[in-house]
């Protein structure tokens, strides 16, 4: 296996306009841990929840905040390894096959 993923869920309390009827950016992140979980066991990754309306000291996780709030971006948003693998209402498939290109196996 390659380096440890790192996932990140940007979002908000608040629902993004055109989400609605959809989960919320924190229940995203839940279910995606849990999904990623069951789907790569016993191999680690670090999720990470980043609400886009936080001061944010990362470069990275700051640029993707912006580009949130100038609509460039609907939330919830989730990026793999800074590559954006999700937005809106994110797909398992995307998010698996992107996890498998860093060296993850299915179980």
């Amino acid at each position: 296996m390659k380096k440890q993923v790192e996932v990140y869920i940007y979002g908000a309390e608040v629902l993004c306009p055109s989400c609605v009827n959809l989960p919320s950016s924190k229940e995203t992140y839940e279910w995606l841990e849990a999904a990623i979980s069951r789907k790569f066991p016993q191999q680690q990754f670090k999720i990470e929840y980043v609400d886009v309306f936080s001061p944010q000291d990362n470069p990275e996780k700051k640029s993707f905040a912006e580009k949130i709030a100038n609509d460039e971006y609907f939330y919830p948003l989730v990026v793999i390894n800074g590559v954006v693998v999700g937005e809106g209402n994110p797909k398992l498939k995307t998010i698996y096959a992107e996890m498998e290109k860093h060296g993850y196996v299915s179980a």
